[in-house]
């Protein structure tokens, strides 16, 4: 992916002209789900897509006058430092109050994106529409207020501090879920390898320690050197790459740690013991913060997981 610090004036009208069509189908997509049971609320969406196609061709016209017919497709899945949104089409619990949050997500990302544009141009013109487009998506807070005056209760409400904390929890908490993750499923095979080649403690708690600590820094640099965090304001990227390499380490040092015990079965059956919570753990994240049904979270974890330890203990035992 490309750093949207080095995307020119051309490469982000592209990006913002593929973002409002992406924007306007993905608010197309909630109008036909919500029709039937909430036809004010779908219409509401049909409007705002209607409104995105208008920045478009807004976007469109000043592209062309300035740069050419030629529109080459960048989309956000090119430029790092947005948010991966799960597609719409594999939502399979889409709630009022979820299709909101939604919606109200991808307006802030919307506005910090064209706020961040327009700090980028010297083009009197495209900083004009960029600031134009941004009040137009801070403006979007009609949106809940509508659906909230007919559909939503005072305590499902969501203002513009909980859509701030809902966007932190995309940004921050997540990847930091994914390293513990990582950690805790990928030192697997090494650490029961190790365990079961030596059946010596010490041995085996320097491989897992070792195999921890380096994923942990595999990880924070690749999350590091992700996303600058200026165009969605993430934070700093060594800040972020730090803490997601202490959370992946965390989640391999969980079970190595019983390996500090001098008995080589009860430090195993230990191990194994917190092997299962961690995963366990894992499905209630995926469940609770990724939209994972928890039995299929906890089915994908578990057999994944089996499947890595059975591979370190084959191998310890070849």
């Amino acid at each position: 992916m490309k750093s949207f610090s080095d995307l020119n004036e051309s490469e982000i009208l592209a990006l913002a002209i593929a973002s409002e069509d992406d924007d306007a189908r993905v608010y197309m997509a909630f109008a036909n789900h919500l029709h039937d049971k909430f036809p004010a609320s779908a219409h509401i969406f049909i409007e705002m897509a209607e409104e995105e196609h208008e920045h478009r061709r807004w976007l469109t016209t000043l592209y062309q006058e300035k740069f050419g017919d030629f529109i080459p497709l960048i989309r956000r899945a090119d430029v790092a430092g947005f948010i991966k949104h799960q597609p719409v089409w594999l939502m399979k619990r889409m709630s009022l109050d979820k299709i909101r949050k939604r919606a109200e997500v991808m307006e802030l990302e919307a506005y910090r994106f064209y706020t961040q544009a327009a700090e980028r141009t010297d083009d009197k013109d495209i900083k004009a529409l960029l600031l134009k487009l941004a009040e137009a998506e801070k403006g979007h807070e009609t949106l809940a207020g509508k659906l909230g005056e007919t559909h939503l209760t005072d305590d499902v409400k969501l203002s513009e501090s909980d859509a701030e904390k809902q966007l932190f929890l995309l940004q921050i908490i997540q990847p930091g879920l994914l390293g513990l993750m990582d950690g805790s499923v990928s030192t697997l095979a090494p650490l029961f390898a190790a365990a079961f080649a030596t059946h010596d403690t010490w041995q085996t708690f320097l491989v897992g320690a070792a195999a921890s600590i380096g994923a942990g820094i595999s990880m924070g640099f690749a999350e590091a050197l992700s996303d600058d965090g200026e165009l969605t304001g993430r934070g700093h990227p060594w800040i972020r790459g730090t803490s997601a390499g202490i959370m992946t380490a965390i989640g391999g040092l969980g079970h190595t740690l019983p390996y500090l015990i001098n008995d080589f079965w009860t430090a195993t059956i230990l191990s194994i013991v917190i092997v299962f919570i961690e995963l366990w753990a894992i499905s209630w994240i995926r469940y609770k913060y990724m939209d994972t049904p928890f039995l299929r979270a906890a089915f994908q974890i578990a057999v994944g997981g089996f499947i890595v330890f059975l591979a370190g203990i084959a191998i310890g035992n070849a």
